[in-house]
């Protein structure tokens, strides 16, 4: 998907990010800059084949990735390790979950702006920037917990 972005995607906007790329969000006015950089045909080239399509998968599977390594690294700890292994489950999907709902939620949102440009107007491109910043906010979170478990099972190890 990242791949397409700088080879593909970038092109149709004449250089531009894609929204979904901006980890600090953008203002009305540079959303509104790249869909109309975009075009019809470009904002329908991104919808199909990124948001229709990888960005169904993906964000499904990054999450199940991350709490595989959540449960991984946290049993390399004695305190993690004795909990039952229903709760140490439940421990990784509670901190990945919010991730996973930003980010479905932020596809629904920029999808809807390419599939209807009328919709674009600057509440609606503040919200999707919002929840841009937001999912990048809450990967932050189960990331921070991986490398502190795998730090810190690091220091305990002869």
């Amino acid at each position: 998907m990242t791949a397409m972005e700088f080879f593909y995607f970038r092109r149709l906007s004449g250089g531009l990010s894609s929204l979904d790329m901006r980890v600090l969000g953008f203002t009305p006015d540079e959303g509104m800059a790249w869909l109309t950089a975009l075009g019809r045909r470009g904002g329908e080239i991104i919808l199909v084949w990124h948001y229709l399509t990888f960005d169904l998968l993906f964000p499904a599977l990054l999450s199940v990735t991350l709490i595989s390594l959540i449960l991984a690294t946290g049993r390399r700890l004695k305190n993690f390790r004795v909990l039952p292994g229903q709760l140490q489950s439940i421990f990784a999907l509670i901190l990945v979950l919010p991730y996973t709902l930003a980010d479905y939620a932020q596809n629904i949102a920029v999808a809807r702006l390419l599939s209807d440009f009328l919709s674009a107007n600057p509440d609606s491109l503040s919200f999707a920037s919002a929840l841009i910043v937001t999912k990048f906010a809450l990967f932050a979170i189960p990331v921070v917990v991986i490398a502190a478990f795998w730090l810190t099972g690091q220091k305990h190890q002869p």
